[in-house]
């Protein structure tokens, strides 16, 4: 005889028995995947966030453009969309120089005759690379070097005016006045590279002032001598202001092509660019 169960509680069926264990199973897997899940999302809003912080970081104000839209339409407007690439000589101080500047995307080599013989700089939009005259190589992209790199790059070939080929930011300073004259102030800083003013005559909508407050003194550069090249108006001396400091920027124009160039020379071929740099010496 089957004894009675306590409290008349009716026996489970030995199928229930093996059912529990994995019900309770399935029910701690849904817990965790709905865990997984907002862990995720919580993933993905937090990623998107930071995507929209990036996008309100660059692009130029309405104010900015303004002034930039006035100074392209001056110096040649559509004519600098023809624009390939270009290549310079000209003197920095005393030295000489010629560089390969690339419109389309970040590029730049420049090769200078030093008293010692040829040195070359390079920058391919990732890495800055040096080859002294003695042939002692450098290639480094931490950060400091390639933002010097970079800003150099950008405002050597006028990058405000292809806004959809280089990120930046635009803001507008406002009117400035220096001696008789008025300027409009803009303020542009290269993504991932360093911020400077340019300063825009009201009469002539020319860029006349490029001026770099990154170090412990302000350096400016005065921009004059504009030319006609091909297709746009372009300045050929960058002079510093008496008492700065330094700039990469500063030079003196002697000739400049609009040509096609190769992105092969802006990145370092360390067997080619140091027979390069011996030829030179030998020659020298």
């Amino acid at each position: 005889m089957t004894p009675p169960h306590a409290c008349g509680a009716k026996p489970i069926p030995s199928g229930r028995r093996a059912a529990r264990p994995i019900l309770d199973k399935l029910g701690g897997f849904l817990a965790g995947s709905m865990r997984t899940r907002r862990s995720i999302l919580h993933l993905l809003v937090l990623l998107l966030v930071g995507l929209a912080s990036t996008a309100e970081a660059q692009g130029y104000s309405r104010a900015a453009e303004r002034v930039l839209s006035r100074a392209f339409t001056a110096t040649g407007g559509s004519g600098w969309y023809l624009l390939r690439g270009w290549r310079e000589t000209g003197r920095r101080g005393d030295l000489a120089y010629e560089s390969w500047i690339d419109p389309l995307r970040y590029g730049l080599r420049t090769e200078t005759r030093e008293a010692e013989g040829l040195a070359v700089h390079g920058f391919n939009g990732l890495a800055d690379w040096r080859v002294g005259s003695n042939g002692a190589m450098t290639a480094v992209n931490d950060h400091p070097t390639v933002a010097k790199a970079r800003t150099e790059a950008f405002f050597a070939v006028n990058g405000y005016f292809f806004r959809g080929r280089f990120d930046a930011r635009g803001d507008y300073v406002g009117v400035r006045r220096l001696g008789r004259r008025a300027y409009e102030v803009v303020r542009i800083q290269p993504w991932g590279g360093e911020p400077r003013e340019l300063w825009f005559d009201q009469r002539s909508r020319l860029l006349a002032r490029i001026v770099n407050r990154t170090g412990r003194r302000a350096a400016a550069l005065q921009v004059t001598d504009y030319r006609k090249v091909g297709p746009v108006l372009i300045p050929f001396r960058f002079a510093p202001e008496p008492g700065g400091p330094a700039d990469p920027l500063a030079r003196q124009r002697e000739s400049l092509v609009f040509t096609p160039v190769t992105r092969d020379g802006f990145s370092l071929n360390r067997p080619d660019e140091l027979a390069k740099v011996q030829a030179a010496k030998l020659s020298h």
